[in-house]
């Protein structure tokens, strides 16, 4: 039996996806919301502002929230908090929290707050759409525009022909579902879904951007995951696309937690504190001497703790301390 595949991720690629996204989400998801929002004016990701009023990702990576300012074409209110949650497995408290989410939030910023939930997980029938509490005649309650993922299941020629790239993200996470951690039929899908990116005549930004999603939600065991770049490297010589430089971050971004465990086993210190600075000198900027001598007198299990951190930290003190 072939070694079964390590864990997905839902949460990081989503939140990347919708970043960056952010129309072609809404058009995708929630059209008629879509067409409520005056896209003339800029929208604004209040990431670290939602974290600081107490949400975070579940300990499982199974849940991502999106806070997004905006603005109405009504032009009724200045802008509007439009909270977006992801949720990748049922959760029979879904309803509670998002009433719990939603009433943080305008507590925090004195005006109405929108939620939405696309439904990632594997639940045809789970389609919660309200929460209501009732004592004594008080009534406390929530409703919430939802989508399903699993609808979009029966629609494969019509994810694959779409210029949508949140239509492409979609089937990436329905066949990372439906591959349920087989790595032969994940490495098959990966590959698949790796030429349509070539398909559509992205710009180089979202082809980069969307490597960066199928890498972290459709992950491989290592023997696989080398099989998949080498097959890139060709696919990219053979299209003549000038994305090397960027893809191979990229990987070896994905990879430098496989690597530096590799590293570590064997022996190999300055190979994995090599490997180690050259990742956070990509993602933040070139080190100090401080971090440098750091990193040369970290022990091992210090080195791998960091590897861990690297993929999510948005900060080098975040990976440092």
């Amino acid at each position: 039996m072939p070694a079964t595949t390590p864990s997905a991720r839902y949460d990081v690629p989503w939140k990347l996806a919708i970043t960056h996204a952010f129309h072609d989400f809404m058009v995708f998801f929630f059209p008629a919301i879509c067409s409520e929002i005056d896209w003339s004016q800029p929208q604004r990701f209040r990431d670290k502002e939602l974290a600081g009023i107490g949400f975070g990702a579940d300990p499982d990576g199974m849940v991502a929230d999106e806070l997004v300012e905006l603005y109405l074409r009504s032009g009724q209110m200045d802008w509007v908090p439009l909270h977006i949650e992801i949720q990748a497995q049922y959760d029979a408290s879904l309803g509670r929290r998002l009433l719990d989410y939603n009433y943080r939030i305008f507590n925090e910023y004195g005006r109405p707050v929108a939620s939405l939930v696309l439904l990632a997980d594997d639940a045809p029938s789970w389609r919660p759409k309200v929460f209501r509490s009732e004592a004594l005649g008080a009534v406390l309650s929530i409703s919430f525009p939802i989508a399903k993922l699993l609808d979009y299941a029966a629609r494969a020629d019509e994810l694959r022909v779409s210029d949508n790239p949140i239509a492409w993200v979609v089937q990436v996470h329905l066949r990372t579902q439906q591959a349920r951690h087989d790595p032969d039929q994940l490495y098959l899908a990966k590959w698949e879904l790796t030429k349509q990116l070539y398909q559509h005549n992205w710009s180089q930004e979202r082809i980069i951007v969307l490597f960066k999603v199928i890498n972290w939600m459709m992950v491989l065991p290592q023997p696989y995951q080398v099989r998949y770049w080498k097959a890139v490297r060709r696919l990219n010589k053979e299209l003549r696309m000038e994305l090397m430089n960027s893809l191979e971050q990229m990987f070896f971004d994905n990879g430098v937690k496989q690597g530096l465990k590799q590293g570590l086993e064997q022996g190999r210190k300055e190979q994995a504190v090599a490997l180690l600075e050259r990742q956070l000198s990509r993602r933040f900027g070139p080190l100090s001497k401080t971090a440098r001598n750091k990193l040369t007198r970290a022990s091992l299990a210090q080195l791998e703790a960091w590897g861990d951190a690297l993929l999510e930290a948005q900060s080098l003190k975040q990976v440092l301390g």
